[in-house]
């Protein structure tokens, strides 16, 4: 799995994972869903991305 592949993933699951808090436990985990969607939108335009450095140094591959 390449980095971009795996980014995107864990923004998926996080935005996912935020929608089921909300709903179940407390509705300002809605301010999880907007934090995934600010970082995707600031990464788009700086390249910095916080879970793709942690993730190459996890060992994913560079796309």
């Amino acid at each position: 799995m390449t980095i971009n592949q795996a980014v995107t993933a864990f923004a998926g699951f996080m935005v996912l994972l935020s929608v089921v808090l909300t709903y179940y436990v407390s509705p300002y985990f809605v301010w999880l869903t907007v934090f995934v969607g600010a970082n995707l939108f600031q990464s788009a335009f700086t390249g910095i991305c916080p879970a793709g450095t942690i993730m190459s140094k996890l060992g994913f591959k560079p796309a």
